[in-house]
This record gives structure tokens, C-alpha cells and sequence, in this order.
């Protein structure tokens, strides 16, 4: 069975529609089910599950715990043998869910798969990456990122040079939508809660790589994203100053680096 888990933070429509398509697109005879956990919950989002999606399980709670605690605490209350991590912003398409669980289990190197994202305009998204640097956040955020030298760091750091069009080992995948074992988490561990918002995504595939799993980018699965990066503004270093968001992803930064170092593996 499969625990599909929607980490919500004060998004009532589009966490309605990301269930209305869960449930519309999911085959009624694949064994899974829907947890929503709702962070700084409000009575408008409980009502959502309540009264308009009867058979999904919610977990509120009234703090902003984070995203990574309420991953973890999705976790510890579901019965799958492999959870699906979604933002609220995500909607599937037809057999995307279903195709991204049986390449799982029909893999067992893989520890941890992600979808192809796409825009709503059926553009192409960022789905898969190589670990970052500490200039590779310093390039995506400041005028450096334009210049030549920066420009092929971030395009390594993009995979452009991949062919995206084939399944394949990459070093982490964009976190809006991941689907991971219960054998590999029993074994690689939760997400790390010192990371309260940002970078569990890189730090949790590295983890992964570090036991053993691999982490896969499976295109055939593929889902819409509305991808809205909440820590950039338009101040770029300034932003710092403006929005508790890039404070966040700050401090995360800081906490990750401080944890692996400066070193980039090589995994994939």
C-alpha cells in the first residue's frame, strides 16, 4: 500500500484541488491512502478534508512546525510501504502515482524516486539537480549568475547537459514531490528537523545515497507543479532584510553546509 502524504501551510484552494486530483486521477483499485497534514492549520482547511474528502486522514496542528516535522510526523502515522511527500501545489496527472510506485518496487537499489514537473503551461520544470555549492546559491541569487563562468557552474548545477528524457540516478530531486520506501527510511532515518523549511530535499537524498539507495529522476511519471520560490524576492542578498522566507532559507543553508562541508560527493 501506499501513504500519500500532502504537507499543507495555509493553502486551502490549492490543497483542494491537489486532492480533488489525487483522488479523480488514482485507480480505485490501488491500495492507498491520504494523509494531509496540516501545518498552522486553519478551521477553513480543516473543513476542506473534512467535509469534502471524507476517506483523508488529517493531522492539524495549530503551530508552524515546519515542513520537514510534518513530513516526519506523516510518516509516523501512516501504513504504506512507501510514502509520496507532495506539496499542496502538485497535481498529478493519470498513472503518474502508479507508475512512479511500481518503478519503486521493481528497483530495489532505489530508495527514492521523483517525478518530471511541469509548469501549468505544460513547460518544463527544475525537477532534478547535482549538489549545490556555496557559490551555486551565491550565483542564484545575486548578478554574478549572469555572467559566463557562472552561467556553466549553474547549468551543471541544472543538469542541462543531461538527457532528462530517460530515467536516471541524479544527486537530489525537487521536494515538491517525492516517493520514498519504507525499507530505505527504516534504515536512512526521518528528515533532519534541524532543517526547519529548505534544503531536506538535498539533505535527505545525500542520506540516502550515503546508505546505499539510490535516488532516481523517473520521467515517465509526471506531475503539474505551481512552483512559487517563497525565499526569492526581488532584492536578491537584500532579501534577507524583507522576508522571513530567505531568513529561513539562510539559516538552513548554514545548517546543511555545517553538516556535510564544503566537499561535493559524487553519486550519481
Amino acid at each position: 500500500m501506499l501513504s500519500i502524504l500532502v504537507i499543507n501551510f495555509k493553502n486551502p484552494a490549492l490543497l483542494r484541488l491537489c486532492l480533488k486530483s489525487i483522488t479523480t486521477v488514482v485507480a480505485p483499485d490501488f491500495k492507498h491512502e491520504i494523509i494531509v497534514v496540516d501545518v498552522a492549520s486553519s478551521i477553513e482547511t480543516s473543513n476542506i478534508v473534512r467535509e469534502e474528502f471524507k476517506g483523508v486522514k488529517l493531522l492539524s496542528f495549530k503551530e508552524n512546525i515546519g515542513f520537514t516535522r510534518g513530513v516526519n510526523e506523516g510518516i509516523k502515522n501512516s501504513q504504506g510501504d512507501a510514502y509520496l511527500i507532495l506539496n499542496p501545489d502538485i497535481v498529478p496527472l493519470r498513472g503518474s502515482i502508479e507508475g512512479l510506485y511500481n518503478y519503486l518496487k521493481n528497483n530495489s537499489d532505489a530508495g527514492m524516486v521523483g517525478p518530471r514537473l511541469l509548469n501549468f503551461d505544460g513547460t518544463p520544470q527544475n525537477s532534478c539537480f547535482k549538489f549545490p555549492t556555496l557559490l551555486t546559491l551565491l550565483f542564484r541569487r545575486t548578478f554574478l549568475g549572469r555572467l559566463p563562468f557562472a552561467r556553466k557552474g549553474l547549468e551543471h548545477f541544472l543538469m542541462k547537459n543531461s538527457d532528462l528524457s530517460k530515467d536516471h540516478p541524479v544527486d537530489w530531486l525537487m521536494g515538491s514531490a517525492l516517493l520514498v520506501s519504507r525499507k530505505a527510511v527504516s534504515k536512512v532515518g526521518l528528515m533532519d528537523e534541524r532543517l526547519f523549511l529548505y534544503m531536506n530535499d538535498v539533505d535527505w537524498p545525500r542520506q540516502f545515497w550515503e546508505n546505499g539507495y539510490k535516488v532516481v529522476y523517473y520521467p515517465e511519471s509526471v506531475m503539474y507543479h505551481y512552483h512559487k520560490r517563497e525565499s526569492k524576492g526581488y532584492f536578491l542578498l537584500l532579501d534577507i532584510f524583507y522576508k522571513k522566507e530567505t531568513r529561513w532559507h539562510l539559516k538552513d543553508a548554514i545548517t546543511y553546509f555545517k553538516k556535510h562541508g564544503l566537499k561535493i560527493p559524487r553519486y550519481s
